[in-house]
């Protein structure tokens, strides 16, 4: 008993000593990130899912600080809509404190990996992993653990070394857990249902192509 407590105890001390209140490299990217008051871009929408044949789609997406982004389609209506946002407001509407996890390597890339923890019950998500470009100062991929609707998981691709928003997003994402009404997607979708009862887990992907109209900073 004595020696499960003192694990116990280890444990905690261990990870208090990894912990902190915010990782100062994450609060850089967070700044920049908030010098961005609204923006307007163009968007094109590409699907990967095994079930699921659909034309590329066409968009309008907004973005106003404080306020949910938005997207809008006389194609379709675009779901799930929390899995793109690229703007990490919900990251970092509530209190939290970070772990350090090390440095890793991808793709060529040295990435900071640094796992964000909300402190408060409001948050929407339990866990979150981003990983950052420390020298460009911004958020390569995240992986976020939602309380209702699954993972979502972003990559992000940056047109020029100094841009703030991405112009590439690729989303993956759990099917099940946002229960997709597939007639929202268009009508000029073809779905092999057959093959969609056959998968147990059901997964897809999400390609996003933004072209800013305009940004304001």
């Amino acid at each position: 008993m004595i020696q499960r407590l003192m694990l116990i105890l280890l444990f905690m001390s261990s990870f208090s000593s990894l912990a902190q209140e915010q990782d100062e490299d994450l609060l850089r990217i967070k700044e920049r990130l908030d010098i961005v008051s609204a923006f307007t871009a163009d968007l094109k929408l590409d699907v990967d899912i095994s079930f699921i044949n659909m034309p590329q789609k066409t968009a309008i997406v907004k973005f106003k600080k404080g306020e949910p982004m938005s997207f809008s389609s006389e194609e379709f209506a675009l779901i799930p809509k929390r899995g793109l946002d690229f703007s990490f407001q919900e990251l970092f509407e509530h209190p939290f404190i970070t772990v350090d996890r090390g440095m890793e390597v991808i793709e060529g890339k040295e990435l900071k990996v640094v796992n964000v923890i909300p402190t408060d019950k409001k948050a929407d998500f339990s866990i979150a992993t981003v990983y950052l470009d420390v020298k460009a100062e911004r958020i390569a991929i995240s992986e976020i653990s939602t309380k209702k609707d699954g993972t979502y998981k972003l990559l992000l691709d940056y047109p020029t070394y100094e841009a703030v928003l991405p112009s590439k997003v690729e989303v993956q994402f759990e099917m099940e857990r946002i229960r997709i009404p597939l007639n929202f997607m268009g009508r000029d979708i073809d779905v092999d249902r057959k093959q969609m009862r056959k998968e147990d887990v059901k997964t897809g992907k999400i390609f996003l192509t933004l072209d800013y109209e305009t940004i304001f900073y």
